[in-house]
């Protein structure tokens, strides 16, 4: 039984977007060992239970729009730009199935974001800080981020790195309160802002990175750790299937 991971495609109605976006999440999903299962936010509930039924990780990709900061309780910015309501949806029921089964979880850029307020927690709607996290795209070493020794993505650094890494980074909002059963992972060198959480559990993978780890996957060993982690741990929910 192969390894099936679900991802929502990242914009619910910018098929322009996605057509730039979703290829190097699906490629590094693919060069980890994975399949890729798209899904699309068209589908009704029962239709998205049934797809999701036969997998075993999620992984939440970044996203052009914002999140809706009534989510969280609070006054939308005039920095904050608009939501996709369609895959807000879409997040949760994924979410709600990863907790309730313990499958794995990777989330990266707005997945980070949507799943921190998903948990409760809140989000910064614009950052201001000396730190360029809008770099872009191409920029493969946008700043450096301290991860958080002994946690669980500390053990995915290469040797040489200690607690430095450098990371790619297109985003203008970040985690400001950290949501239950999350807790800080890794904050951006320079600024403190919150660059990846992960889950206290031990029964369950879950790391939420605000950088993309996908766009940088054929130059960065950190990159492809993280991917291959995930994937290793979804793979550990296949062989408890195939035991079920």
């Amino acid at each position: 039984m192969s390894v099936r991971i679900a991802i929502p495609v990242p914009a619910s109605n910018d098929a322009e977007y996605n057509a730039k976006s979703l290829p190097p999440y699906l490629e590094a999903l693919k060069q980890s060992g994975a399949e890729p299962v798209l899904v699309t936010a068209n589908l009704g509930q029962e239709d998205v239970a049934r797809l999701i039924a036969g997998t075993h990780g999620i992984l939440l990709p970044g996203s052009r729009f914002d999140v809706d900061p009534e989510r969280y309780g609070a006054a939308r910015a005039a920095e904050c730009g608009p939501d996709d309501a369609a895959r807000t949806a879409l997040d949760e029921l994924l979410l709600q199935d990863a907790f309730n089964l313990r499958k794995p979880i990777l989330g990266i850029c707005h997945g980070t974001q949507s799943l921190n307020v998903w948990r409760g927690g809140t989000l910064i709607q614009d950052l201001k800080t000396q730190v360029n996290h809008r770099a872009g795209r191409e920029v493969m070493e946008a700043h450096s981020v301290l991860v958080v020794q002994d946690s669980r993505l500390s053990a995915l650094l290469p040797a040489e790195a200690k607690d430095i890494a450098w990371v790619t980074s297109t985003h203008h909002q970040a985690v400001r309160v950290v949501g239950g059963g999350l807790r800080v992972a890794a904050t951006s060198v320079g600024d403190g802002v919150v660059e990846a959480v992960e889950g206290i559990r031990g029964d369950q993978f879950l790391i939420a990175v605000q950088w993309h780890p996908e766009r940088s996957f054929a130059v960065s060993p950190f990159s492809r750790a993280i991917f291959r982690a995930f994937v290793l741990a979804a793979g550990d929910r296949v062989r408890l299937d195939g035991r079920a």
